[in-house]
């Protein structure tokens, strides 16, 4: 499930977060690393749980407006095709979806008004009106319309954002990546596949063994940062001689510690691809001039 760029990105939260306390242990900081990356796996299950709330909103409104004192004519003859869509029961009834879930305590129940408003924002889209008019049920129908939902409607939802910042201090920045991964599930429900709980790494994924293990990078990455972590910063202050540590962002010198740290642990990435996913990564945590600065230091530090 995680790839190595958002691995980079728990990687340089931990190491961020040491940069700011180095009294944390590496134990500490391998637990966060641990908790972080199972955060995002827990989110996508989270996420995947509205499809029975959303279904049954649906339903509850048609009910409601068809038992009306004088419904018109489309309230008394309502349209059930999403409340009856076939993913949500495919979801509701895998044993296997439903422990994990219960074990997790996983609800959307006491979410009632963002489900409201989620719905409220469906009905009226465009895609929503033309899967009603696409005739019966069909599971790849009904599938490309909740890849629709979770592409259109959760992303930049205000009060999505709100609930999952209380739920877990991991959860918002990797909502999009969450969601993709519900998008993904969806395609694959659409061709008929059973639900399966995604393996926690990319590298899990690979049956053929080849692939290096994605955990083990991103702990020796998390090691070696710590480890050398005095070094780097000297490495850093010799190359720029107009600043002292105190003016430089902290999270661009954790950006350039963990680029240095990558560099020096993992000689068979080449240095190219190792500053660029750095840089990139620079672009959402950092400031707009961190982007020039991580990659000089980086391109500097590791060619020396």
């Amino acid at each position: 499930m995680l790839n190595r760029r958002i691995l980079r990105i728990k990687a340089f939260k931990a190491v961020y977060s040491f940069t700011e306390n180095q009294s944390t242990s590496l134990g500490e900081l391998e637990a966060a690393l641990d908790h972080s990356m199972e955060a995002t796996r827990d989110l996508y299950l989270f996420l995947l749980c509205c499809t029975g709330p959303l279904a049954r909103e649906s339903r509850d409104r048609l009910e409601a407006a068809r038992g009306k004192f004088n419904p018109t004519e489309e309230e008394l003859h309502p349209n059930f095709k999403f409340a009856d869509n076939l993913i949500t029961p495919k979801l509701e009834e895998d044993p296997d979806f439903q422990k994990i879930v219960q074990k997790k305590k996983f609800s959307w129940d006491q979410y009632d008004v963002l489900v409201r408003h989620l719905w409220d924002s469906i009905r009226t889209k465009d895609y929503y009106k033309e899967y009603l008019e696409a005739g019966p049920n069909t599971l790849k129908g009904d599938a490309a319309l909740w890849m629709k939902i979770f592409e259109e409607e959760f992303e930049d939802n205000e009060e999505l954002e709100k609930i999952l910042e209380d739920l877990s201090i991991w959860w918002n920045d990797d909502l999009a990546y969450a969601l993709n991964w519900c998008i993904r599930t969806m395609e694959s429900l659409g061709k008929g596949k059973p639900w399966n709980l995604p393996p926690l790494f990319m590298s899990d994924l690979d049956q053929s063994g080849t692939k290096d293990s994605d955990k083990a990078f991103v702990v020796k990455l998390l090691r070696q940062a710590v480890s050398g972590f005095d070094r780097y910063i000297s490495q850093i202050s010799e190359v720029t001689p107009k600043w002292d540590r105190s003016r430089i962002c902290v999270t661009d010198l954790a950006l350039i510690v963990c680029g240095l740290a990558e560099a020096e642990a993992f000689s068979n990435i080449a240095p190219k691809v190792t500053i660029n996913e750095y840089v990139e990564i620079s672009k959402y945590y950092s400031t707009p001039e961190s982007r020039a600065f991580v990659n000089g230091i980086l391109d500097k530090l590791i060619k020396k």
